[in-house]
């Protein structure tokens, strides 16, 4: 026999009694407490949040601010207990499918889970660019680290993400750099006492919800211990101008499930640095093919082609 917990999960029953002896270590009166609210019929219905759904003509500002709102409802994760297991060396693919349940179960989400959530929700907005931000910072002795999505449409730059804090999450795509938004992050820092100390900046996430490629969460790493504050705005136009130039050249994540069949049962040969793939196409363009070998040439006198 099994239970089920707020989100709807299966929990078997060793474990809910082993809940309940935490609980009544804690509070002389939990198990007591935990069975009567199981056990209540009148308790209120938790409202679920529900998807975001878009007109075709509703431009992409008012979509993305629609998709923060959905994300705010779902509330942070004050818990200590981290309901979604995100590994951020999985596929694409795997992650759009954990981004499908957290819908579903509409739980609580700390910040990459919020990522992970905001790709799957703007995969349909073609115009929007989507990379992934992350901050280190240090405060009262101790290091924390925060992840947001950055986004990009029409030249101009914001975020999407979940925070304790207001000032560390939405940010409507009004920046005209990408400078210009790390360092309105960076004063939000400084505002709660923390020091930024690294940024790490990703390329641009595939829009194909199939794609076996992975996400590559840190193509810029900017310590700004190591950099004079002019170095470091040079570093983040740097990296936005990549992203326009790969974007561009259509050199974007691809979508391997047509062309690279082969890597779908190893979906960790595409996860090379960008220098490895831009070698690999200087050595042999896409539309060039490779002499054939007029030995291994079979013969094929006696055979037809079956179309």
């Amino acid at each position: 026999p099994f239970f089920v917990n707020r989100g709807g999960l299966p929990v078997d029953e060793p474990t809910w009694e082993r809940m309940w002896r935490h609980v009544g270590r804690i509070h002389p009166e939990g198990e007591r407490v935990a069975q009567r609210i199981r056990g209540a019929a009148d308790l209120p219905k938790i409202p679920i949040p529900s998807v975001p759904a878009f007109q075709p003509s509703a431009p992409i500002p008012e979509r993305l601010e629609a998709v923060q709102r959905y994300i705010r409802e779902l509330q942070y994760n004050h818990t200590g207990t981290q309901f979604f297991e995100i590994k951020k060396s999985r596929p694409l693919t795997g992650l759009m499918d954990l981004a499908k349940e957290m819908t579903k179960e509409a739980l609580p989400i700390k910040c990459l889970e919020a990522v992970i959530l905001g790709i799957y929700l703007t995969n349909n907005m073609t115009a929007l660019d989507r990379f992934p931000i992350s901050f280190k910072t240090h405060f009262s002795g101790n290091y924390f680290r925060h992840i947001v999505l950055g986004v990009n449409f029409g030249g101009r730059y914001g975020a999407l993400g979940i925070s304790r804090r207001e000032e560390l999450m939405y940010k409507a795509p009004v920046f005209r750099t990408l400078s210009e938004l790390i360092f309105d992050f960076e004063e939000a820092y400084r505002r709660c006492w923390h020091t930024l100390k690294k940024v790490k900046l990703g390329h641009c996430v595939s829009h194909d919800p199939h794609s076996v490629e992975q996400i590559e969460w840190k193509h810029s790493i900017l310590d700004l211990d190591k950099l004079t504050r002019e170095d470091f705005r040079k570093e983040l136009e740097r990296h936005a101008r990549d992203m326009r130039l790969k974007i561009g050249k259509g050199t974007g994540p691809p979508s391997p499930t047509k062309d690279r069949k082969k890597d779908v049962s190893s979906p960790q040969r595409g996860q090379a640095s960008p220098h490895r793939r831009n070698s690999r196409g200087d050595r042999r363009p896409s539309g060039e093919k490779k002499p054939a070998d007029s030995k291994a040439m079979p013969d094929l006198n006696g055979y037809q082609i079956r179309v």
